[in-house]
């Protein structure tokens, strides 16, 4: 089979194995081995780090999502009294699944002598909150529907309530920042709550500083007539912005519409920052990798100069002399990437088993839920990437073959036979 190639090929796959395992060949091999090895770990490396911040990225928006809505539809002057049939009028959308009224303040709790805690707190419908969120799922001590009208009861974040020293049962007192006028002065309005419920979102910024009470309690703390808007779930969270604009000309112009990222805006851009960053940063260790292949080449050329000129006498044109440095170089930038991108999406496949052995073999852990918003390392490993990125890998090898070839294409025979 490799006898019908062109003698380009048959000289350039020779070239990459060495030859001869002479002194000198052994080294020239040597070192295109580095290369290879390098342009592999700088794919795999890539690989790995945009499938952790992608899984990253999934993990949170995930784990929002399940207390946040998809869309929020709200109306800032009064509130909305008329949320059922805005209800009626979302629902009609192809893609919104399910709405639910809510109110929402920032209030503070406390319970016995601790301080303090600042919380948001929602007023939510518990036989409606199902349709747009998760979080009734995720309680782990109490019910969520104990949030029943009249009784004032709250259902607090696993870390909130861990601060507050807060249990199911016990008494927390509510304090909202509007207050009273009185004849001794403005004074904080305040309530009593009885802990019904404790639920955990594996999100530290919600289990530490969220806590949800019945609708009617919420206005009747806001002092509000009706709940401040509705809450929507999509069929696909990620066309939510589309569906927010094409909401906004069904609904009436004073009627607010905002998707999820909208809310947490500043996240998501800090987040696609910081992946195109890494990707540059990243690209750059493999064109470093890449262009390790240019000073392979330029000892080949230097080492096969008494080759060239003889295949030169025997008719090869310039043109046949830069192909066959130019396979060289290209087969190992391929071997390199074709390495890299196995190793790198054998690791991203696995790295929810490789990570856990490496924390239990060193004894540490990587990510601290205190620190950071998830303790476990994910992974989503993207195929559009993996396809990119060795693109971008095999481009950068090829293009680091193109001075050596073109330098080997000029070499004079006369010259290069002078010596020898």
């Amino acid at each position: 089979m490799l006898k019908n190639l062109p003698f380009e090929w048959l000289v350039g796959l020779r070239y990459t194995r060495a030859g001869k395992r002479s002194g000198r060949n052994s080294f020239i091999s040597f070192i295109s081995l580095i290369s290879t090895a390098g342009i592999a770990l700088g794919v795999a490396a890539l690989i790995i780090v945009l499938s952790v911040m992608n899984g990253f990225q999934k993990d949170v928006t995930g784990r929002m999502l399940s207390v946040l809505a998809h869309v929020e539809v709200f109306d800032a002057r009064a509130g909305m009294p008329d949320w059922q049939e805005q209800a009626k009028v979302a629902l009609r959308h192809p893609e919104v699944r399910g709405a639910a009224p809510f109110s929402e303040t920032q209030a503070g709790l406390m319970h016995g002598g601790e301080a303090l805690r600042p919380a948001i707190v929602r007023g939510v419908l518990p036989e409606q909150e199902s349709q747009v969120s998760d979080v009734a799922g995720h309680v782990k001590a109490g019910s969520f529907a104990a949030l029943q009208p009249g009784e004032f009861n709250i259902v607090l974040g696993v870390d909130l309530a861990r601060a507050l020293g807060a249990s199911v049962g016990e008494k927390v007192t509510m304090v909202l920042p509007q207050g009273t006028v009185t004849p001794a002065g403005l004074v904080p309005r305040m309530r009593s709550f009885t802990v019904v419920g404790i639920f955990s979102a594996q999100h530290q910024e919600f289990d530490a500083g969220m806590a949800f009470v019945h609708l009617q309690e919420a206005q009747r703390m806001l002092r509000m007539q009706a709940p401040s808007g509705l809450r929507l779930r999509l069929a696909d969270m990620h066309r939510a912005p589309q569906v927010a604009e094409e909401l906004k000309k069904l609904m009436p112009a004073h009627v607010t519409v905002r998707d999820w990222s909208k809310l947490n805006a500043n996240w998501f851009a800090a987040v696609q920052t910081e992946k195109r960053m890494m990707f540059i940063i990243l690209t750059l260790i493999v064109a470093v990798a890449a262009f390790n292949l240019v000073s392979t080449l330029v000892m080949t050329v230097t080492d096969k100069q008494a080759d060239i000129a003889i295949l030169r006498t025997l008719g090869a044109s310039p043109r046949s002399i830069m192909q066959i440095f130019v396979i060289q170089g290209a087969l190992v930038g391929l071997l390199g990437t074709v390495l890299g991108v196995s190793g790198g999406v054998l690791v991203a496949l696995n790295i929810d088993v490789i990570v856990p052995f490496i924390e239990q073999l060193f004894g540490v852990q990587f990510l601290s839920k205190d620190i950071y918003y998830i303790n476990t390392v994910p992974s989503d490993m993207r195929w559009p990437d993996v396809t990119t990125i060795g693109t971008v890998s095999v481009l950068l090898a090829f293009a680091a073959t193109l001075y050596p070839s073109w330098w080997a294409a000029r070499v004079k025979p006369a010259e290069a036979l002078r010596y020898e």
